[in-house]
């Protein structure tokens, strides 16, 4: 990445750094007669690796298996201009549809004179030439069930009933947890790593680490082995995971969150961590969490958008054996 501002400019006046709602936000559907219907080859997933929210789609597309059924177009790049994060391909890199180099073209031809942030992930509808969706919360939602017709059997939401990503028991707990999850964990690193006054970073540094605390006593309680729901990984855990293994190596030693450590103050996050990371089995679908994961990326990401000039090596290892 290339970005040449300082973290400064992704905050408010006030040092406080907001992060805004997405734009696009239709849904794909297995309903042959919606507006986007549920084809195989005709959309296309626009992912950054080093993004936790592009990475949220990034391990759902792989637990899934949806590799065939829809098209995985990975940026490599990023600068900053105008405020903005142009996330694009690097060197003489183009994407395969339509020779872009930037995220940004695709925008403007979905939506000509469009002046909003240009995100990862973004859902595209090869067809009708449109952004479908760049909000991973529903992106994710969609591959859970939409796509099921055209994927083996055993990968379907429909067919796993109760020990499915989003079972219908268990979705007014998931939902809970997603929101304080969201708030305090994903967009908390954010909220910390970018602000540009002490008062900014105070009031949201200590709500992290309470946070995480939470979820320390969560996994002690019955049911809620090995995984956050019990047996089964659900969207909890996706929604976690990606903002917990960039933790030690990026948010504590780049993005100031550096009260604790996974690896040394939270024993069940750690192991919880590491048992989805280091798994290969049929459960992640031959290691759908460890194959999406780049810590050298993280590492060297982080320490551009903060405006670094040395990239940290540590921690190591990156990830502990089980």
């Amino acid at each position: 990445m290339s970005f040449n501002n300082p973290d400064a400019d992704f905050a408010d006046k006030d040092g406080h750094f907001r992060r805004k709602d997405s734009a696009f936000r239709n849904y794909i559907s297995a309903d042959p007669s919606s507006d986007f219907p549920a084809e195989s080859g005709r959309y296309a997933l626009w992912i950054h690796k080093g993004c936790p929210w592009a990475h949220r789609t990034y391990i759902t597309h792989a637990l899934k298996g949806l590799e065939d059924v829809i098209q995985l177009i990975v940026l490599d790049d990023a600068v900053k201009k105008d405020g903005k994060v142009l996330w694009c391909f690097s060197g003489e890199k183009r994407d395969p549809l339509y020779g872009f180099k930037y995220l940004k073209e695709l925008y403007e031809k979905s939506e000509p004179g469009y002046d909003g942030r240009y995100l990862v992930p973004t859902l595209w509808d090869k067809k009708t030439e449109k952004i479908v969706n760049n909000e991973s919360s529903e992106i994710i939602r969609m591959f859970y069930t939409e796509f099921d017709a055209f994927i083996p059997e055993h990968l379907r939401e429909s067919t796993k009933g109760a020990n499915g990503l989003y079972p219908p028991q268990l979705r007014s707990e998931i939902d809970a947890m997603n929101e304080w999850v969201y708030d305090t964990i994903n967009n908390g690193v954010y909220k910390t790593g970018f602000a540009s006054s002490q008062e900014a970073y105070e009031a949201n540094v200590y709500s992290i680490f309470q946070s995480l605390d939470r979820i320390e006593g969560h996994l002690s309680q019955p049911g809620h082995q090995p995984y956050l729901f019990g047996e089964n990984i659900t969207e909890a855990d996706i929604r976690l995971y990606t903002t917990m293994i960039r933790f030690d190596v990026a948010y504590y030693t780049i993005m100031g969150c550096n009260l604790k450590m996974v690896r040394y103050d939270y024993p069940r996050i750690h192991d919880w961590l590491r048992r989805l990371y280091w798994d290969e089995s049929e459960k992640t679908n031959g290691g759908a969490f460890k194959k999406t994961s780049s810590f050298e990326l993280y590492k060297s990401g982080y320490a551009t958008a903060k405006g670094l000039n040395v990239v940290p090596v540590g921690p190591m290892p990156e990830i502990m054996p089980l």
